[in-house]
């Protein structure tokens, strides 16, 4: 029997707590990680108020300097610590597959100077489009389309751009270029980056609608990941037959891999909790796990140096805590964690190499306090070890912590 019927794992994406001990080897527009510090330099410069996570013990977490405005809790309801990753990279896509129990010692491509002409010309003489060479370079997703969406719309071609992820993005009006345009073209952009020289983590779609001067990106986006290289825990579960359920863009992610039950991609991060909760209400969900992912924090903030957003963006989270917790049944397990930083208060518009904050938390607890300190694939060798299956490649079960 499980020790916990039912785990459900939450990604705060990019929530990271301080840079992590090799973050000056990473870099942002030029500066080392190394001074990075998402939740820290939120607190310290715009304040944070997040009474609930606190509650459970978010100010607890060992750190050189206390967070500012969380205070730590003398009596917390859970468990906390920080962990570390191993992994050669920063980006989504190494943070959640190292959290699943994988390292990934060599990483994805990335294109600072654009993306080569042999794949600019294969899109368009795919697509019969042309490509916006312009745009052919890391861009911030709101500027590309301001900078280039009035061009999208008198001539249809293509918006092709990058980040400092390894990740090629098209960006196209609903009005000019359909959906499902859009999707074939990126379903074809992905076929063409699976091996080096360009080994791409994902494909973005990112539609948009409005007019110039007022572009709205919409929910339709949709990610086209490549499979995990190894099997990671989800795969050990679903073969198990336990219910994996995935909330976000965690199918995506994990390019469906592992996953039995996909609830959908958010269309916000309170979409998502909504879904999560509707999730845990499920009448036959009775064991199992869900892997839930909010991206707005890292998508609408942490890349565009927004920390007042991102500090409401937090409470916005935190007040939305005690209905989960509600949801929960006395045999549930709840984690809270990140896959990286994007400290809003750094150089660049990059991810930040840091630390990710764990909170644990189960209405079956007696206990309390500050577990280990770890690494991103305790999570998913804790759950392994819950629920009976093999862990992957790496990673150390915590769950005898949890009392």
């Amino acid at each position: 029997m499980p020790k916990f019927n039912r785990i459900h794992l939450v990604v705060l994406d990019s929530v990271g707590i301080g840079a992590a001990p090799d973050a000056n080897n990473f870099v942002n527009a030029g500066v080392p990680d190394g001074a990075s510090d998402t939740l820290g330099h939120i607190s310290k410069t715009v304040g944070l108020n997040v009474p609930n996570m606190a509650k459970i013990g978010l100010g607890n977490i060992p750190r050189e300097t206390p967070l500012k405005t969380v205070p730590a809790e003398e009596n917390p309801t859970g468990y906390v610590t920080k962990l570390e990753e191993v992994s050669l990279g920063k980006d989504t896509m190494t943070g959640h597959w190292e959290i699943m129990g994988l390292n990934i010692t060599e990483p994805f491509d990335t294109f600072w100077d654009g993306f080569p002409e042999e794949i600019l010309t294969k899109i368009e003489e795919f697509s019969g489009r042309k490509v916006i060479r312009e745009a052919n370079k890391p861009y911030s997703g709101t500027a590309v389309i301001d900078d280039f969406g009035p061009r999208q719309m008198e001539t249809g071609e293509l918006i092709i751009y990058t980040s400092a992820d390894p990740v090629l993005q098209i960006a196209a009006h609903e009005d000019i270029i359909p959906l499902e345009e859009l999707y074939r073209i990126c379903e074809y952009a992905r076929s063409i980056t699976l091996e080096r020289p360009a080994l791409l983590g994902r494909i973005i779609a990112r539609p948009y609608v409005g007019e110039p001067g007022n572009f709205t990106r919409t929910a339709n986006r949709r990610d086209l990941a490549v499979s995990p290289f190894q099997p990671t825990v989800l795969n050990k579960l679903d073969e198990a037959g336990v219910d994996v359920y995935s909330v976000g863009k965690i199918s995506d992610i994990f390019n469906g891999s592992g996953i039995n039950h996909d609830m959908g991609h958010n269309k916000s991060n309170s979409h998502g909790v909504d879904t999560l909760i509707k999730t845990m209400g499920l009448e036959e969900f009775q064991e199992g796990f869900s892997f839930t992912n909010l991206v707005d924090f890292d998508a609408l903030y942490g890349h565009r140096r927004n920390a007042h957003g991102y500090r409401d963006c937090l409470h916005e989270f935190d007040e939305r805590l005690p209905e989960i917790i509600a949801a929960m049944r006395q045999d549930d397990l709840l984690l809270i964690t990140a896959d990286h930083g994007n400290d809003p208060t750094y150089a660049g518009t990059d991810h930040t190499r840091e630390y990710i904050p764990l909170l644990a938390y189960s209405p079956a607890f007696t206990g309390n306090g500050v577990i280990p300190q770890g690494h991103f694939a305790d999570i998913s060798a804790t759950i392994a070890d819950n629920f009976g299956v093999d862990t992957a490649m790496i990673g150390q079960s915590f769950l005898s912590e949890l009392k």
